[in-house]
């Protein structure tokens, strides 16, 4: 517990140290909200005007503490662009970006646990030889283009879906689970060419140490070692790079929901930032370093669970 306590206490100050960074951040960028709101010929006396009723001629930490104060009760501000309230606006986004990420992760998880046990079992067949080749070509190809190469193939070619087309979970949900299997491919493909990688070289190297000898000289079977013994200590590692998978899978949903035109909140966080909408921007970023560093202390649990010896 007390371990569990320490990590709790640093999660909780890196996610303050994160809102007052993103805060800040938009603050000192050049460009001004209310003049972007009203355009260049505005009279300096409505710029100011709007100023005082958007609350910017507050001293920032009073405007930092109540917006973090509204941020957690669920209050992210109004929308520069928009006029309406930003929570509402995600409300709609967020199911659509974590279906996105959840589905890719299964997929990272789908693929790359079974075919790195089986290419470590098998690692002098010829085979493993020529996986190894395509799992170091996937490793380096981005989501997006891959995206792309999907598109393509699946959506121009053979007329499997149609590019562009996307269903809303609310008009079908089997739709929509659909129309994400090929973004959620792009987006795990490379992810688990190197979790692959990773679990190979972990079963490996953990198959030579001398518990593993004497595993065999018990008469367990090849399958009984591997399964009972070296997999558990082998995924040790496997299972800290999945967490920070899980991160990497976030950015990435972001960057394929543009390739693939799904209504996310990426798409809404590209357009805002083009129109310097800083509530959305903040409000989007935020959650997503929130995700991450939640995600980065459920792996940290999941680690001392697996090993006990770690204590710190």
């Amino acid at each position: 517990m007390r371990y569990i306590g320490k990590k709790l206490i640093t999660m909780l100050v890196t996610v303050l140290i994160v809102t007052l960074l993103v805060f800040f951040a938009f603050r000192v960028i050049p460009g001004d909200p209310a003049v972007n709101m009203l355009g260049i010929k505005a009279t300096p006396e409505k710029v100011e005007r709007l100023r005082e009723q958007m609350g910017l001629n507050r001293p920032l930490i009073i405007r930092y503490l109540e917006w973090l104060k509204d941020f957690f009760f669920g209050d992210m501000g109004k929308s520069y662009s928009y006029g309406s309230s930003v929570s509402d606006m995600l409300k709609s986004k967020i199911p659509i970006t974590v279906a996105l990420t959840l589905i890719s992760f299964l997929f990272v998880i789908a693929i790359a646990i079974p075919l790195g046990i089986h290419t470590a079992k098998h690692e002098d067949k010829w085979y493993s030889k020529v996986l190894d080749v395509l799992n170091q070509i996937m490793m380096s190809v981005p989501p997006f283009f891959i995206g792309m190469l999907l598109t393509y193939l699946f959506g121009i070619i053979l007329r499997w879906f149609t590019p562009g087309g996307y269903v809303s979970y609310r008009d079908s949900f089997a739709g929509f689970i659909s129309y994400l299997i090929l973004p959620s491919l792009a987006i795990a493909i490379p992810k688990a060419a190197m979790t692959n990688k990773l679990l190979k070289s972990s079963l490996l190297k953990e198959s030579r140490l001398d518990y593993v000898r004497t595993a065999y000289s018990r008469g367990n079977s090849t399958s009984e070692v591997l399964y009972k013994h070296v997999l558990k200590n082998a995924m040790i590692p496997v299972i800290t790079f999945l967490g920070m998978t899980l991160a990497d899978i976030v950015a990435g949903s972001l960057i394929v929901e543009q390739v693939f035109s799904i209504p996310g909140i990426g798409r809404l966080l590209i357009t805002s930032i083009s129109n310097r909408d800083y509530p959305v921007v903040q409000a989007i970023i935020t959650i997503i370093a929130c995700i991450v560093i939640l995600n980065n202390f459920i792996v940290d649990v999941l680690y001392k669970m697996i090993d006990p010896r770690i204590s710190r």
